[in-house]
């Protein structure tokens, strides 16, 4: 049983770095699109990845001590790669989903800061002052002199326009 034993855990321990080495060179190009920054997808995957590794190996040892009674060493070893390669398997699709949610969430986080640039950019623009001009006088009100300084300028005498 202990041949089995180690045979086991060495065909668990190279799936499991494989697979591991699949989500990290396909998951950093997926999250390089969400980032745009290369160096934060690399740190958000490598976090994802050596999460995924810790909890797959963690299971390996589980189910290593587990007793698989078949009667022939060879299918014993079978049946606990094949409920490690369905445990992987799951463990993969749930990695893939975390690493969907972090680039959605970035994803929606851009967006929002675009959306908040552009309504500050239209804020902005609509602030400004309104420009002032003298228009020829109201009617019925006298004409300004000519050579009256700004400041001496009748307020009725002057319209704003939006």
């Amino acid at each position: 049983m202990e041949q089995g034993y180690a045979v086991f855990l060495l065909l668990g321990v190279v799936l499991v770095l494989i697979d591991g080495q699949l989500i990290y060179r396909s998951g950093r190009g997926y999250m390089s699109r969400a980032y745009g920054d290369p160096e934060a997808a690399r740190s958000m995957t490598r976090l994802a990845t050596v999460l995924f590794h810790l909890v797959v190996l963690g299971l390996l040892a589980i189910v290593s001590i587990i007793t698989v009674q078949t009667g022939d060493p060879v299918k014993d070893v079978v049946v606990k790669l094949g409920v490690m390669l369905l445990v992987l398997a799951l463990v993969h699709a749930v990695t893939m989903m975390i690493l969907g949610r972090i680039r959605d969430r970035q994803l929606q986080q851009q967006l929002a800061d675009e959306m908040a640039e552009e309504h500050r950019q239209y804020e902005q623009q609509r602030s400004v002052p309104p420009q002032t001009r003298v228009e020829a006088p109201v009617h019925g009100a006298p004409a300004p002199r000519v050579g009256v300084a700004e400041a001496e300028v009748d307020p009725t005498q002057v319209k704003t326009i939006r």
